[in-house]
């Protein structure tokens, strides 16, 4: 249907097809029929999001849980707080996007582009971000328990008292990421790449850190009480005030150093004393080895 350009209906069409791919307008079902025979184009549904360009997009009003935005741009695209859990983001853009306080409880992001991305205080318990890029992102005191991060790229990303106890990191790269207080209890690090990140203060209680690379690693103040460190690099790490257990594991040839420059302080713990570092001069009395 043909319409005149300055009537009533030609301005709503105009209105309804902005440089933008769609504009939100609430109608009655008789207007949305009018503006539909005028050309308008209707929003598309969640589930059909597949490989968009949605840069610019306002999606605020969509539910857009469990929807199906696989390969799709969403470079810079704000969704914070939004509800996006359970959906699927394969190989999708979000870099630079705000996402913080945003719902990806279970959503799945295996290679999905968050670097740079704002993740500060999202909930991604048991997310799927394996192979995921989230160099230089933003993830203080966001929730990652239980999430799969195996082989995913998180270089000099800001994890600041994130909680990622049990998550799957093995094989992640995570160097020169800042982890200070973070809870990484429990969780798979193995052969991990952590050369030069901040671990200070971090729980890594029982963590499987077997084969990780801890060169230059500030490990300050952390927790290490049953955590297993066979095979791991730990030359030029920072160790003063890092707390151990009988259960820890050591590399081969450390776990005598580390009691010789360790005070016992209950509970079959001990905290590394004097200058820390793996091949620092002993610098305190030395404790028996049992």
């Amino acid at each position: 249907m043909k319409t005149h350009r300055d009537s009533l209906v030609g301005r709503l069409a105009v209105a309804a097809r902005p440089s933008q791919p769609w504009l939100h307008l609430r109608a009655s079902p008789w207007w949305r029929r009018v503006l539909l025979a005028a050309g308008a184009q209707q929003a598309p549904s969640p589930q059909s999001l597949r490989s968009m360009d949605l840069r610019g997009t306002d999606l605020s009003d969509l539910d857009l849980r469990g929807a199906d935005l696989s390969q799709s741009n969403l470079r810079g695209v704000d969704l914070h707080e939004m509800d996006l859990r359970k959906s699927i983001l394969r190989g999708t853009d979000l870099s630079g996007a705000d996402l913080h306080h945003t719902i990806l409880l279970g959503a799945h992001l295996v290679g999905a582009d968050l670097s740079q991305a704002n993740l500060n205080f999202a909930l991604l318990g048991i997310a799927d971000l394996r192979r995921a890029r989230l160099t230089g992102a933003q993830l203080s005191v966001t929730d990652l328990r239980g999430a799969d991060l195996r082989g995913a790229h998180l270089g000099s990303a800001d994890l600041t008292g994130a909680r990622l106890s049990g998550a799957n990191l093995s094989g992640a790269d995570l160097h020169h990421t800042t982890m200070m207080a973070a809870k990484l209890n429990d969780a798979a690090l193995g052969n991990v790449d952590l050369r030069g990140a901040d671990l200070s203060g971090t729980d890594l209680c029982d963590a499987d850190l077997s084969g990780a690379n801890l060169n230059d690693a500030d490990l300050n103040s952390a927790d290490l009480s049953g955590a297993n460190l066979r095979s791991a690099d730990l030359s030029e790490a920072n160790l003063i005030h890092v707390t151990w257990s009988e259960r820890t594991l050591w590399p081969v040839g450390l776990a005598s150093q580390m009691r010789a420059r360790s005070v016992p302080i209950g509970g079959g713990k001990w905290r590394v004393e004097g200058a820390g570092n793996s091949d620092a001069s002993l610098e305190v009395p030395p404790v028996p080895v049992h």
